[in-house]
Formats: structure tokens, sequence, C-alpha cells
């Protein structure tokens, strides 16, 4: 479907000759010739959106003259001006966790269109959208070599009914594509695959147009492909479906921090000790809704692959985005994974013709700045439960023993003693911990092949995973170069250690096995489990049963170290309590080392087939080693190899029959496919906000709650809502699968909704997991609470603290927050695309003022809330809230409503933005 620019937007509109193609483009330096500003000091990443408003100057759709001088003047203002703007990204980017959904969603939209007399056919993505299937594999089986086809078989079973819908969405749909199961994650195909950095398409005059590769995708850390200049973010199902749909997405000019980057990194430092660093200053700095744009002469020394570890992050430093310009580098990656040679050179030749192009002389306006000399980085963990919680490699074991102390003499000091052995013979001797005064719990447990000891700090998760550092060729030649070593020398993991490798494309295999690493990797039990996020998402699989006992029955702190990018409470593994982000490398000497307590920079590792003691040093590769096997194995050809049929997918794929048509012939009795509720009888016309009375207090809830806390990903027992309700519907537990892998019923969702097991609502004191108070003031499930007060008629609001809804972009976050009849969420502050997810499924955001906090307001959970001033609220306005405790005492306050711009109050009034798409497109017809 050829592109809609505006009517005059010709005003800016050039040429350009590269080889033997002509195209037009939009130029910038056309657009400061026509008096409209001086764009020359605007950061690249902001020079993006500029472009893009060029294009669609005067469309019809709001971009107008004074928009595009906006941007001359942030420049001459110090990088501030946060003028509203309507932009266009060129397509969209899903994962099947969020991507099921939104398909959902539009097969809902298009009956929902035909009962208000409209043509189905006007439900089709205007923009390209890709879906590659990432989330579902789970690592049942590990540390053999049939791991990986019994993971994709057990995959097919359980996500059978899913697949078949998807595979129906790419027949029903105009410009969406599904990439098969075991081909790689999202972001990482994305990167090494889809993303152009100079996209081009035609006009709807014939003519072919060049402009900046941009897009959104479902999932936080779209994020990565910014490595490559391509400007993207993650944003929620609803904010794509509605981008997909032709509708722009609103937003404010943001400011532009620029991070600097100089020196190179040193001998023994990885790119994730790089951005582990990086996220730490970051998230010390402030940068949420903002670009952060990354310069420097440091750039010319950091290879693509980690400039998209750094860029992948971006959700943990909490931005918009973390932006690379086009540079040589840039170049360089893109000839390595095999795009086309012309392709390349209109990238080299855009880029300097638009001034997009990073040289020496590089100097943009920023907002504000801050600078990292790399040759500072040291070898660095991140955990137990927060990404920006940096930690020196050589501090790690004695931070680990801070952190179990604090929780042994807190409310978990209490508690069962030490676990006494029960079997045959008397028990082996106890394992030292290093650092122990007492506050660590010990237990033992049995196997098949011997009696082991668990601790505090025994480590049952390792994991070599995520697209964050599958990636980059660079960490993963350093994993297989650890485990080469540690095998010559006789080390092995650990036996309680549960190790796994799950590369983000078959590229990575591909290499390794041409590095001969992969066999080296096998012998230590890093077999291959499947391409996919697994561990990262919450897919990491049980623990052997034993193991897991003894975590529970002994309330031990087992621990996981994974080399993903996110490790919050309740996400990797329900039997673990603290979570370390690492590098590929430093993943397998912790499994070899087994326990979390060990200062595993300095202190012995292990003891050799000789008896002798084992250090860090000694099995850790130089960079000149892991360069060269790099230059020699990851090549063009293997990627070129790996992508030709990247759409095809292997017999399981190909057989997988498909059935339906234009509308979707949803079957009754599923439990992972239904139609939502949220079209059902919705009327021609929007209705209009109104004032909150009498809402009741669902939760209250603390600081940094997460979309992992709101909505969980992973998996659930048969005591929960979600669990009793496929009871019902006569699914065994072992096929209970996943929240994520259930997002396309609602029914389900809902059940899960604010049931993390570590979330803790204040309205209880002690208790963890999805509880409140009903309506008789008796502890019981959120989500039964919730259907009491809908039943009475009871509006609903959740409070909160600061940075609410931090983590993915996961829209169920907002979806089930509505369904459970939340009308208003009121918090400190929030992360940036759960407040958007939120205003799309109606829901309003309200931030507190004049230092009010849910602390300082002693709010308990039996108050009742009224919310006046929205039935004319305007953009960002203040409004009076009247609280009525418990005891009958009254007191007002002052919230900010975080309805942004005035398209997000007309989503509000027509009760989400689909219903407003919708809408409009029913009136065309």
């Amino acid at each position: 479907m050829p592109i809609t620019v505006g009517t005059d937007s010709v005003k800016a509109r050039r040429t350009l000759s590269v080889g033997d193609q002509t195209v037009s483009y939009y130029s910038i330096q056309a657009a400061t010739d026509a008096g409209l500003g001086d764009f020359s000091k605007l950061p690249a990443s902001l020079k993006v959106v500029l472009e893009n408003l060029l294009r669609y100057e005067d469309d019809g759709f709001s971009v107008s003259t004074d928009d595009i001088k906006a941007f001359g003047e942030w420049a001459t203002a110090g990088g501030k001006n946060p003028r509203e703007i309507a932009y266009r990204p060129a397509r969209v980017l899903m994962q099947d966790f969020t991507g099921v959904p939104a398909v959902v969603d539009l097969a809902a939209m298009r009956d929902g269109i035909k009962a208000l007399g409209g043509d189905a056919q006007k439900i089709n993505p205007l923009n390209p959208v890709d879906l590659v299937i990432d989330h579902s594999v789970m690592i049942d089986e590990f540390g053999n070599p049939r791991a990986f086809q019994m993971n994709v078989d057990r995959e097919y079973e359980r996500n059978l009914e899913r697949y078949q819908f998807l595979k129906w969405g790419q027949t029903a749909f105009e410009n969406f594509r599904v990439v098969p199961p075991g081909t790689g994650i999202c972001h990482q195909v994305n990167l090494e695959y889809l993303a152009q950095t100079v996209w081009t398409d035609v006009d709807q005059n014939g003519e072919t147009v060049a402009y900046p590769d941009t897009l959104v995708g479902t999932d936080s850390h779209t994020t990565m492909v910014n490595g490559a200049a391509v400007l993207g973010w993650g944003v929620g199902g609803i904010e794509a479906e509605a981008a997909m749909l032709g509708q722009p997405i609103s937003m404010l000019i943001p400011e532009v921090v620029g991070f600097k980057l100089t020196g190179e990194m040193v001998e023994g430092t990885t790119g994730t000790d790089l951005v582990l660093k990086v996220v730490e200053m970051l998230r010390e700095h402030g940068v949420v809704s903002k670009f952060v744009e990354f310069y420097g002469e440091g750039l010319d020394n950091l290879p693509l692959a980690q400039r998209a570890t750094i860029a992948n992050m971006a959700p943990e430093y909490g931005a918009t985005c973390g932006f690379f310009p086009i540079d040589a580098e840039t170049l360089r990656y893109m000839e390595q994974t095999g795009r086309d040679k012309d392709r390349i050179a209109l990238v080299e030749a855009y880029a300097k013709e638009n001034g997009f192009w990073r040289d020496a002389d590089y100097a943009p306006v920023y907002t504000s700045t801050l600078e990292l000399d790399m040759g500072t980085i040291v070898p660095a963990i991140s955990g137990p439960k927060r990404p920006q919680d940096y930690i020196a490699l050589t501090e790690a074991g004695t931070e680990f023993g801070k952190f179990v102390q604090g929780i042994r003499e807190g409310k978990d000091a209490s508690g069962k003693e030490e676990v006494r052995w029960e079997g045959e013979g008397g028990a082996p001797e106890p394992h030292d911990i290093p650092g122990d005064e007492g506050h660590h719990k010990k237990g033992w447990y049995k196997t098949d092949d011997g009696a082991y000891q668990l601790h505090d700090g025994s480590i049952v998760i390792a994991s070599i995973t995520s697209c964050t550092n599958t990636s980059n060729p660079y960490v993963m030649i350093g994993a297989g170069l650890v485990a080469r070593k540690a095998r010559e020398l006789g080390l092995n993991r650990k036996p309680w250690v549960k190790t796994s490798l799950a590369p983000g494309s078959q590229v990575v295999s591909e290499y390794l096995e041409a590095a001969g690493l992969q066999e080296d990797l096998d012998a230590i039990g890093f077999n291959l489990v499947g391409y996919g996020c697994t561990t990262c998402i919450g897919n990491s699989g049980p623990l052997d049963a034993p193991i897991s006992k003894a975590i529970n029955d002994y309330d031990l702190i087992a621990t996981s170290v994974l080399s993903g990018n996110r490790n919050f409470e309740g996400r990797i593994s329900p039997d673990v309590r603290a979570n370390y982000l690492a590098s590929p490398p430093l993943v397998v000497a912790y499994a070899l080392v087994g326990d979390m307590n060990v200062n595993i920079a300095t202190d012995v590792i292990g003891t050799d087939k000789d008896g002798n003691d084992v250090y860090l040093k000694d099995i850790w590769p130089s960079n000149a080693e892991i360069a060269e096997l790099v230059e020699k194995t990851v090549t063009r050809e293997s990627f070129q190899s790996k992508y030709a049929d990247v759409f095809k997918g292997d017999e399981k794929w190909q057989g997988v029959e498909v059935s339906g048509g234009e509308t979707y012939d949803w079957p009754a009795s599923s439990t992972y496919i239904q139609n939502p509720p949220y079209f059902q009888g919705m009327s021609p016309e929007k209705g209009s906000i109104t004032n909150i009375e009498g809402a009741r207090v669902l939760a209250i809830l603390g600081d940094m709650v997460t979309t992992d806390h709101i909505s969980p990903a992973g998996s659930f027992k048969d005591t929960t809502p979600a669990g009793k309700y496929l009871l019902d519907h006569q699914v065994p537990v072992r096929e209970f699968n996943s929240y994520g892998s259930r997002r396309g019923n609602h029914e389900v969702m809902m059940r899960g909704t604010f049931a993390n097991i570590r979330i803790k609502n204040e309205m209880l004191d002690g208790v963890e997991g999805g509880y409140t108070k009903g309506p008789d003031g008796a502890q019981t499930t959120i989500y039964e609470a919730s259907m009491a007060y809908q039943d009475q008629g009871t509006p609903l609001v959740i409070f909160g603290g600061e940075q609410y809804g931090a983590g993915s972009s996961r829209d169920w976050a907002a979806k089930g927050t509505a369904l459970l009849g939340v009308k208003a969420v009121i918090a400190e502050n929030f992360e940036r695309i759960h407040r958007s997810n939120l205003v799309g499924m109606g829901v309003i955001p309200f931030e507190f003022t004049g230092g009010d906090t849910r602390k300082t307001l002693e709010l308990k959970g039996d108050e009742t809330v009224s919310i006046e001033g929205l039935d004319d609220v305007k953009p960002l306005a203040e409004v009076p809230c009247h609280i009525t405790y418990g005891d009958g005492s009254t007191k007002t306050i002052t919230l900010k409503c975080r309805i942004d711009t005035a398209p997000e109050k007309e989503y509000v009034e027509n009760g989400g933005v689909l219903h407003y798409v919708l809408r409009n497109l029913a009136k065309q017809a």
C-alpha cells in the first residue's frame, strides 16, 4: 500500500541519485532555506522526528508549519519545547505474547465495525507489521542434546490454538507477516534482518521516497534497533494497533539527553559491564519520557552489537529510546549482516545529504549531558531486584550477604531452622558459606546422583538468554571460550544449577558451531534449549522437584543469574528470590560456582583435575582471542543463509492448519482465544468524561510497581483465580502454560491482574500476592473483590508510589486494570508506556501534587474517593479529589490529570483509543 504524504510537504521535497537509483526525500536543509528555522544543531534522533513531520505537513492530520518551526525553537531554547505533535512510524513490530491480543483486538474490531454498519476491510494494517513468535518456548528440558527438539515439540503442543489464530491473521490481514517459532527473538531479528536504517516506499504519485526507518513495537525492548540508527520504541498493543490503522501517535517534542562516550573498553570487560553502568548513571540522572542520544569519540571504538545492547536497555534506564546516529560502523554492520549493497549505499548518501551522519564534527545541542570514559568500566552484575542495582563484580558476594542479612533480620528473620539431613548414612559435610554470620539458612536435598546442600545464595538457574546479549557475538564467543577453558581444566556446572542457552537468532548457533564452541558449552550443560526469550520473560521452566521442594519447604533465598535485561521480583521463577543480570561469560562462570556468596572475581571458583585451585582469571579469555574468533566466524554469508527463508518456518509451522475468512470464527471452547468485550454493544457516538463519585480502593501499592507486578507473564498455580478458571474449563495443571501465552483470553488475564506472587498491597499486613479487602472488609483476591464491587456498581481506584508501571510495555497491565472496573490510578508518577496504555483503555492516570503521597495521606484502603472537574477537563489540568476516611473524616487534595494531550482526551471520551478509531472508520463507511 503506497504511503500518503501531505499536500504542502512538497515544499521540502528533493531528489537524490545513488548509483543507478534516484529517490525523492524530504530535505531538512530545504526547510531551513524556506525560513522555517535553523535545524543544523538538532540531535540526529530529533531530526528523524522532524523529517517525519516534513513528510506529512498539511496532510489533514494536524501537522502544521508551526509544528516544523517548533524544532528550530527547541534548539535555540536549550533543548526544550514540549509542543504536542503527531508522529507516524513507518512500521510496527510485535511478538506473540503482545501480538496475539493485538490480533484478537483487530478481529474483534472487524466484528465491531460490521455491527456499526461499516466495512470489515477497513480494519487492515496500513503500515507493514511483522510479528515474531519468540515468547512461547519454555525450558522444560535442558542440559542434554534432546533439549531443543523436546522444548519445540512441547511448545507446539501447548500453543497450537494460538499459532492457528496467528496464521489466520496472516491470511486475513494485509501488510501482516509472521516469523514462525524457532527463528529468533523479535528485536534480534529486527536488528539483523528487518531493519533497513533508511526505508523506501512508493507514494500516492508513484514515486519512490527515501526516509528514516522508524517503528513502534509491542515490546519495550523495541529500542534495541536504535543501535542501528533506527528510531523505535515500545508501546502497548493498544497504541500499536491504532498506529497500524493509520492513527498518528500523539507525543510531545521530547527532551534529548546527550550521553558522551570516550575512551575504549579495557581487557577483561564486556559490553554488558558497560550497559549496566550506563543504566545506573541514567536512572540517577533521570530520563523518563526523554530521548537519550549517544555521541563522542568513544563511539569509534564501540561495535554496533554493543551499541544495540545499550539501546536495548532503554526501558531499564527509563528513556523513550537510546539512539546512536548513522556512521561508518552502521554501514559496516549492514554489510556484515547481509544487507543489500544498494541499500547500504543509499543509507550513506542519504545520511550525509540530509544531516543524519555522525562524523568528528558532530556536536548538536542537547537538553542536558553526561559523560563516561569506557576505560573506567569494570566487570559487574546488577541485582537482586532491579536492573539499575549495579554491583562491581569484586563486591558481588559481599553485597549478596548484606541482602540476605537484611531479609533475615527483617520480616523473614524468624522461620525454620537449618534443615537437617534425614537420609541414610548420615549427613555429608556442610558447605561453608563465605561471610556467613548466622543469617543464612541451609538445607539438604537428595537426587538420584547424590545428596547436596542448598542454602541462601545457591544459584539454581544460570541462563544465557535474551536479545540484550545474545545479539552480541563478542560476549557469546566469550561465553564459549570460558566454557572451553573450564572444560579443559575439568570444571563443570554444579548439579543444582539449571543451565540453558537460548540465542536470539539462528545465526548465533551458526557461528558457535563454526568456532567449535557449542561442543564446549554442551559439555558443561549449556545446550541449546530454543530460540526465544525463555528465562528473561519468566519461561525458565520448572526446577527439578527436589530442588524446588527444598527451597520452598525451608524458605531458602535461591538465586538466578541470566544475561537478560529484567530481574524484577517474581519474574524469573516462582522459586527464586534474588536475580542477577550478567554477561554471558559470567553466566557460565557462575554456573561453575553455583553460589552467589562467592566473590567470584577474587575467590577460588573450583578445583581442576589435578587438584589445583582455579580462579576466574584462569578461564577468562583475552579480548584478542574473542576478536579473532568473531572476525573468523561471524560472516555475511551466515546471516544471508539463516534469513533466506525467514517467514517459511519448519515442517511443524507449515503443517499448522487454519480456517476462517474475513472475520474470525471464535471457538467457544477455547481457553486461549476469546472475543473480548471491548466493542460489544458499542454505540456509534462517543460519550463524555464524567466525575468519579464514591469510588472504593482496590489496592494501595508502593514504589516501582512494574507491569510485571500488575500483569505477570509467567506460570501460575491452580489455587489462583486464573488457575481455578482453567480447572473449571477442564484444563489440567500441566497444560496451564503461562499468563503470557493466554493473553488472547480476557477471562484468564483479568483474573491474573495484580496477581504477581511478590506484589504487596499495603491494605494488608505482611501479605504477598494478589489480595485485597472486599466490600465486607474481609481478605479476598483482587479479582473476587473487583467482581463484588462491580456487582454493586461501585467504581474503583488504585493508589501507587513512584515509577508506577515501570518495565514492560504489556498492554494487559492496562487492559486488566480497566476490566477490573478501575476508573483511576493515582500515583506519585508514571512510567511513559504504562501511562499511555491506561489512557488508551479509558483509565485516567492522576499524579499527586503539593507533596501528598499515599503515605502522607495515611491511607488504609477503607476510604471513599471522589474526583471532580472531569466533565470539562483540559490536558494536564489539576482537579480536586475528596477523600472520606473510614472514621468519617474528610480531606480534599489536588491531583494532576495525566491526560496529556487533546487526542488523549478524545480517546478517554470514546472509552479508549481503539473505540475512537473504530467509530471514525465506521463513519467513513
